[in-house]
């Protein structure tokens, strides 16, 4: 199930998700000492990432990471963990703890698909809190319609928390949370702004199969709250 809030313009959506995801950090640190909050890339969450680094928090006892990742080298100018650190690990955020999906000291064989999820494996803790976004195709995370690796990432069975995907209409392979793992997040929040993906989330929440996003919107252990503006 998803829950829709509507802001006036993208500042304002910006800001007010900025709120919501620091009040429910601020209950996972309250409830258990600690909080871990995964992010998506691109650049649409610049604005919410700069907003949410200006809130007073507990951020010592918060961890950051990433909800996917482009194999690519992390000063790379696609990489999500460059965009992070340049603009939410930033201000107050800056005392907060980074857990990479990609090393940065990966050579051209480290970032091989198998080699980068072994590393991201290997340090992945579970969201208390997550932030989705989403494309003009539907996809979140780097779950890509067409994707090879699709099916194995929605699978009610699937086992894994991370697995490596290969867009067919986006350049790099990816490293992504899988479905079962967005869904095990206490806290899911979807940031999507214009028309256009007003029209594909409309089709995706109505059950369209050919939108992974939907598949996140409803399903049965999921609680998103959507944050839109035009």
């Amino acid at each position: 199930m998803f829950i829709w809030c509507e802001q006036d313009n993208p500042a304002q959506a910006a800001e007010a998700l900025a709120q919501a995801v620091a009040a429910a950090l601020q209950t996972a640190v309250a409830q258990q000492g600690s909080a871990v909050l995964a992010v998506s890339g691109g650049r649409s969450p610049i604005a919410f990432f700069e907003a949410l680094s200006q809130i007073d928090l507990a951020w010592d006892k918060i961890t950051v990471a990433l909800v996917d990742e482009r194999i690519v080298p992390t000063c790379h100018a696609d990489s999500n963990s460059g965009l992070v650190r340049r603009h939410l690990l930033q201000n107050k955020a800056a005392a907060a703890t980074w857990l990479p999906m990609v090393d940065d000291a990966a050579d051209e064989t480290q970032l091989a698909s198998e080699s980068a999820l072994a590393f991201a494996r290997s340090y992945y803790r579970q969201p208390d809190v997550l932030v989705l976004g989403m494309g003009a195709d539907g996809h979140t995370a780097s779950l890509f319609p067409q994707a090879p690796q699709l099916a194995a990432g929605i699978a009610a069975d699937c086992s894994e928390t991370l697995i490596h995907t290969t867009p067919v209409t986006a350049p790099h392979e990816r490293i992504s949370m899988t479905l079962n793992a967005i869904a095990q997040t206490q806290s899911v929040f979807l940031a999507i702004q214009g028309a256009d993906k007003k029209a594909v989330f409309d089709r995706a929440a109505a059950g369209d199969a050919a939108y992974p996003i939907g598949l996140v919107l409803n399903h049965t252990g999921v609680e998103c709250h959507v944050f839109y503006t035009n």
